[in-house]
């Protein structure tokens, strides 16, 4: 079978050398950052030193930067705690925006997936304190939002504007006031971080309520004693990731040369989103009569790992939310497998990928003409 082939990397990264080492680092002292002896002063100025990594990875002024356990909680934070009445997300947002408070209200996608912005200026038409939340990037498509141009209509409303950056971060340039964006999240595992921190980017002046409290930690704005090692981790990602940024178009060239080689061996091979900009490292696709199950237990007994769907709706294979929001049938949606590499993948994985997908893929035509 050879050498392992892991391809879900937006699902999470394998952690960078340079997140793994800053971690060892800080886990060899007693480190609590709230402490104001020695050994706490220096773990202050990991996660302080962190902050700044971090936030240069998105344009943002270190203290802007709010650390919490991940992107669910940063989420969760930036929907729950600026006491809007009105909360609209995209109707192919990520479970943990979708699900992170009640009475959310859905804004359509077309059929590629991006975000209908005519749809959203008539939803906000209707009033009320507002906040929009619409992902940078699609963690199943690699479709990129228009974040910037939804960011001028919702602020045209009077209402802000929240977005999930976990799959932008070290992919394609981020840069908040650009975006125009008052919350942004990030994720430390998503870049080649450790699992278990994240960020939440609050525009400075901003008033954000704390979905924890108790303690002083993060100015006020996020209780709990911070996860220094992690944090340290993060901020080491964040840096690499942000130095590795160049190196996206060779991806993207892997990533054509990868679909291509497909399309050859499967003519009817449907790629998600390749007409509209997407993230250099994921491809989302699907083959009529291939179901993602079936592709995904063959690869995975061949040595490859890649998914479909959101990683945490994994356990079961479900038909795509985001491509039944594309307005896909059922069936189709139920065909659809994620390919997603970075900065370890060769060109090898990728090959690898492709011989061993072919093989299931010409054994499911098989197998249909012999009962045709």
């Amino acid at each position: 079978m050879g050498r392992s082939v892991y391809l879900d990397y937006n699902a999470t990264q394998p952690i960078r050398p340079e997140a793994r080492d800053a971690m060892l680092a800080a886990l060899a002292e007693p480190s609590n950052a709230s402490s104001i002896h020695r050994h706490g002063q220096e773990a202050r100025r990991l996660v302080e030193d962190a902050r700044v990594e971090v936030a240069a990875l998105i344009g943002a002024a270190p203290g802007d930067i709010i650390f919490t356990s991940g992107a669910t909680e940063a989420n969760a934070t930036a929907l729950n705690g600026l006491g809007a009445d009105r909360l609209l997300v995209s109707a192919v947002e990520h479970p943990s925006v979708a699900k992170a408070a009640k009475c959310i209200e859905t804004v359509a996608v077309d059929r590629h997936g991006v975000l209908d912005l005519e749809a959203l200026d008539r939803q906000l038409g209707a009033g009320g304190r507002a906040l929009v939340s619409l992902m940078l990037v699609n963690n199943e498509t690699g479709i990129i939002q228009p974040v910037a141009e939804a960011a001028r209509i919702t602020h045209a409303h009077g209402a802000l504007l929240h977005s999930d950056a976990v799959q932008a971060g070290g992919r394609i340039p981020v840069d908040v006031d650009r975006l125009g964006v008052d919350l942004l999240t990030l994720s430390g595992h998503k870049i080649g971080g450790p699992q278990g921190v994240g960020a939440l980017y609050v525009r400075s002046g901003l008033e954000l309520t704390p979905l924890l409290r108790g303690g002083g930690q993060e100015g006020r704005r996020r209780a709990g004693t911070e996860n220094v090692a992690a944090i340290a981790g993060f901020g080491a990602a964040a840096r690499a990731t942000l130095a590795d940024l160049g190196r996206m178009s060779d991806l993207a060239a892997l990533r054509d040369g990868m679909e291509a080689k497909l399309r050859a061996i499967a003519p009817d091979l449907v790629i998600h989103g390749m007409e509209r900009p997407r993230i250099a490292n994921t491809s989302c696709f699907g083959a009529s009569g291939l179901p993602a199950e079936t592709a995904l237990i063959a690869l995975d007994l061949a040595g490859i790992s890649v998914s479909s769907g959101a990683a945490c709706s994994s356990g079961a294979v479900e038909p795509s939310s985001v491509l039944l929001a594309m307005g896909l049938a059922e069936t189709a949606a139920r065909e659809a497998i994620r390919v997603s590499f970075g900065w370890a993948t060769e060109a090898e994985d990728l090959d690898r990928l492709v011989e061993s997908w072919s093989l299931v893929y010409r054994r499911t035509r098989a197998v249909a003409a012999t009962a045709a």
